[in-house]
Order: C-alpha cells, then structure tokens, then sequence
C-alpha cells in the first residue's frame, strides 16, 4: 500500500547575515494513512520545521516530500494544524475561530457551520459557542483550535506540541480527547511532544529525533491494545517503550532537562 506521506533524504539549512545553521539532514520515512506517529527529540533538533515542510509552509533545502504520491511545493489545502498556543482571535466567538479556515477557503459556510456544530460537541464544548477566547480556560481554548484544525475535515492532522503549556491533569484529559476524536474520525496525525509517555500513550510509531542537525534516529511501533488507557501507563510493556526511547536519547547526548518524562 502507498504511503500518505512520503519523506525522502530531506535537508533544511537556514541562512542568516552569511551564517548557515543546519536543521535537519537526511530525513527519510513514510507515512500510512490513519496512522497516528508522534516525533520525539531535544529542543531545536528540527521537529517544527519538520511539519512545516510536510504542511509546505517552508521549502526543504534538498530532498523530496510528497503527500498523496503527489510533490509538495506550496501549502497544502487538506492539512489541519494545532500549534501550542491556540492562536484564536480574541474579538472573535468559538464559533467565529472555527469557521476561519472556512472563510479563507472561500467554502460554503451554511454546511460548515452545521459541521461546527458536529465538533464543538465532539469536544466538550457545547454551550461556550458565543464566548470569546479570554473566557475560556487553557483547556478550552485548545479544543476550540482543534475543532478550527478540523473543521474542513482535512485527512491530514499536523500537531505540534499542543498540550505542552497546559496542566498535567488538563493535559491527559486533552490526550484522552484527541485519542477519542482520532479512533472516530481516523485522521492521519503527526504529533510533536516533548514528552515520551504521551508519545508512547498515543502513538501507532515514535519517530525518535537527534540533537540539530535533526536526523531520524529510529522508528518504534508501539504494539499496544487500543483503545488506550491511563493505567496502561503503569504497565510493564509501556515502560519498556519509554526506557528505549529515552535510552535512545541519551546516547545522543539529549538532556532530560530537554525531553520530558512527564505528561
């Protein structure tokens, strides 16, 4: 079966008043669709600019990346994207945030909006419709970004590190939900956390990144029962996966200061 997504010994240098600093050399690994990988790695080894290279935000340096078995060479239209900070506009309601993707597509609203309505249910969030961003907590605010990130039903869902400012108990809450979100609507997500026990709780595969230059250290299938749970987290199994890619990690010079352990 043909990948979804398609990476192929991709480089990326950035230049800057005549100084070149490498953020990622040789890059290569495929994607099948419905799989849900998160990437691991320390602090400025490229894992950002890695999804805005498969979003085409940005351009590779060198390589190829395709989507669909087609090239990307601009941005895609059927990709969603979570950041860490939701990002919503503060004049504008739940409601309004979502339906933006909408409106810069110039899509059909009447149907969309019944589509909102679909989401802001799916996520908890039913009867803050009308509410504006600052009455909204943490947590809130991101289920608004991940209902905007869904709203035009892309097949591709790129996160990166969306619940990392939230608290721990607002965080497995969140993980729980997209989990949820995920096995129901069968999206292919790439997910950048700096936590391994979430990469592992959520994951099909880990893709375990090195320190700048980022390369692709190794990929790890996480052969786990679904639907997960929180008590698999104590289970021996889950604890072998996170002591690999930690250990990983380490050998590569990855401070624990730098990837976390916690979610």
């Amino acid at each position: 079966m043909s990948p979804l997504i398609a990476v192929s010994d991709v480089f990326r240098v950035f230049t800057s008043a005549g100084k070149s600093v490498a953020a990622l050399e040789h890059v290569t690994f495929d994607i099948q669709a419905g799989n849900f990988v998160s990437i691991v790695g320390p602090s400025g080894c490229g894992k950002s600019t890695l999804l805005k290279i498969l979003s085409g935000l940005l351009p590779a340096s060198s390589g190829t990346v395709a989507v669909n078995g087609q090239a990307v060479r601009g941005p895609l239209e059927n990709v969603g994207m979570v950041f860490q900070a939701p990002v919503l506009l503060k004049w504008r309601s739940v409601v309004g945030n979502i339906l933006l993707p909408v409106e810069f597509a110039r899509l059909d609203i009447p149907s969309h909006t019944e589509r909102t309505k679909a989401l802001i249910k799916l996520v908890g969030l039913e009867g803050f419709e009308e509410m504006y961003p600052h009455q909204l907590s943490g947590g809130m605010q991101q289920r608004a970004s991940l209902c905007r990130a869904l709203v035009t039903d892309p097949q591709l869902l790129l996160m990166d590190e969306p619940f990392g400012a939230l608290d721990a108990m607002t965080r497995d809450e969140l993980d729980m939900e997209l989990l949820r979100i995920w096995e129901e609507r069968k999206k292919t997500v790439l997910f950048v956390t700096h936590s391994i026990q979430e990469a592992v709780f959520l994951s099909d595969v880990v893709f375990v990144m090195s320190a700048r230059p980022g390369r692709l250290l190794e990929q790890i299938a996480i052969n786990l029962p679904r639907p997960r749970t929180m008590e698999m987290m104590t289970d021996q199994k889950f604890g072998g996966y996170a002591l690999k890619i930690r250990a990983l990690l380490a050998a590569r010079g990855a401070p624990d200061s730098t990837v976390g352990s916690t979610m």
